[in-house]
């Protein structure tokens, strides 16, 4: 029994001692601290030493959690709100009750070290919004968590929060009995009745808070209602969502809105000032013929490096290349247009090949693509002054052709020049120089082989020769005006005029073609 009061007094001096110590470091007086510490030591008593939590920040911190247990492959981020004056206990005690994982089933890493339960969650640094923490969940098997276990620590909580919600119990005297019993104390003497007790009414109702906010489509997160994307996945917000008018954001909400609309302008700001730039950029660049490359490439053809400034860049598609591949590219072209080396359906523009080449070099790529647009060209007509480079494309209604080069007028039925001469006096001229001028003998042999090969005919009435150069079948000789069927060789017309159809050419009597190649000859 002595052992036991001594144990008594013991504890009572030690609560004392330890009441005293609270006290002393509260006022910061050193000196009885230390007193009233080794006065402390001596009995050997476990003494827990704390922090009052009203010393830290008492704002709530929004914390970003990323859970993963041993089976999963990604992280799953969670956000949950909390003290920094919370211990790690606590904060699994709380996922424990958000989410139901066991204390024991959760380790939590905080700045890549496995925090402890007594530590708090200032003493790692957790301090403001969006600090990031890691929670790793055990397996009931690696915590060797039992089903028996678990279901008594829930037993226990729930027993904890019912004794935490009980009103005070009012303890009536012994014998009476509550209100509405029937049992009345026997051999008791008569007392005088206690004051009717007044019941407290119970509180109004208070209706549930409606939930302002909407609900991603992901994740199920209810995002306040001005966030314009999700706070967890960053899933986009319902089109057909309006923020309620009577809801009014809280001061993170209106700093974070703020921020936005100052991220916005900047943004437009420096998209304005990019095109501004861009625009100039291109005013620069419409007066220069060759625009040089920005960045460092490898040219296509010939794989070298160029530098910045070195190479060509193609305003037609912007490919890149080296000055001397480009240029042989256009020297060697066979077509009057310059396509990309690349293969692609730009051409090299005529300021670029100008740039280019020298002037000689560009002289003879000009004479090139006329030549080649001249002998690709339908209705072309070559100026039949000797060494004149004249040529010109006709249409059917021209006949004549003067050529800016020599001056000289040319006849494009005959394909000479025969100044101050008609075409019949020209021709009769050439069958009379014939005989003794070789020249004119070639020009005969030419119009003979027309004549064999359909390319000309004689006009039925003045006998010159013409030429069909385009169009219907319907031609008129030059010399006497005769209307002609090309197919029928023969008159349009008789000599009536217009309407008669003896003159040889009936077509489109009695809806019959004039002939099984007429092409409508009226």
């Amino acid at each position: 029994m002595a052992c036991k009061v001594t144990q008594s007094v013991d504890l009572k001096e030690a609560e004392k001692l330890a009441q005293s110590l609270s006290e002393a470091l509260s006022c910061g007086d050193t000196e009885e601290a230390v007193q009233l510490c080794q006065s402390l030591a001596q009995l050997s008593v476990p003494v827990c030493v704390t922090i009052n939590s009203r010393v830290y920040p008492q704002d709530a911190i929004r914390l970003w959690v990323e859970v993963q247990d041993a089976q999963s492959v990604f992280n799953c981020p969670v956000t949950i709100m909390v003290s920094s004056f919370m211990t790690v206990a606590q904060l699994k005690e709380k996922i424990n009750q958000d989410y139901g994982f066991h204390p024991v089933l959760q380790r939590w890493v905080i700045g890549k070290r496995l925090a402890q339960d007594q530590e708090t969650l200032y003493s790692h640094g957790i301090r403001q919004d969006g600090d990031r923490v890691f929670l790793y969940i055990l397996s009931a098997r690696a915590a060797h968590l039992t089903r028996h276990k678990h279901t008594i620590d829930q037993k226990q909580q729930l027993i904890e929060g019912i004794v935490d919600s009980m009103d005070s119990v009012q303890l009536l005297p012994r014998g009476l009995v509550a209100d509405g019993g029937d049992e009345k104390p026997q051999h008791t003497p008569p007392q005088t009745p206690p004051p009717p007790r007044l019941s407290k009414p119970p509180p109004p109702a208070v209706p549930p808070k409606p939930q302002l906010g909407w609900s991603c489509a992901m994740c199920t997160f209810v995002n306040k209602p001005t966030r314009p994307g999700c706070e967890m996945c960053g899933g986009e917000r319902p089109e057909n969502y309006k923020v309620p008018d009577i809801y009014t954001p809280d001061k993170e909400e209106v700093r974070r809105i703020q921020q936005e609309k100052l991220a916005m302008l900047q943004y437009e700001q420096a998209r304005q000032e990019e095109r501004e730039m861009n625009y100039r950029h291109l005013l620069e660049t419409e007066h220069q013929n060759l625009i040089p490359n920005a960045t460092e490439v490898d040219c296509p053809i010939c794989f070298s490096s160029l530098k910045p400034g070195d190479g060509i860049v193609l305003r037609e598609c912007l490919h890149t290349f080296c000055r001397e591949c480009l240029k042989g590219t256009i020297v060697t072209s066979q077509d009057a247009e310059v396509s990309c080396p690349e293969n692609c359906d730009s051409k090299l523009l005529d300021r670029e090949i100008q740039a280019l080449l020298t002037e000689e070099e560009h002289q003879r790529f000009l004479e090139l693509r006329l030549n080649i647009a001249e002998s690709r060209s339908e209705h072309s007509f070559h100026c039949q002054t000797p060494n004149c480079r004249g040529w010109c494309i006709y249409e059917d209604e021209v006949n004549e052709f003067h050529c800016e080069l020599c001056g000289e007028t040319n006849c494009i039925l005959c394909r000479a020049i025969h100044k101050d001469m008609s075409c019949k006096d020209y021709q009769d001229d050439l069958r009379i120089r014939a005989e003794n001028d070789q020249a004119a003998q070639q020009t005969k042999q030419m119009l003979d082989n027309l004549l064999q090969n359909g390319e000309a005919m004689k006009c039925p009435r003045c006998d010159i020769i013409i030429q069909k150069k385009d169009g219907c079948d319907w031609i008129c000789c030059l010399m006497c005006k005769t209307e002609i069927c090309w197919v029928t060789k023969q008159a349009r017309w008789g000599p009536n005029g217009t309407g008669d159809t003896s003159g040889g050419c009936r077509c489109r009597v009695n809806n019959q073609p004039c002939h099984p190649n007429c092409q409508n000859c009226h």
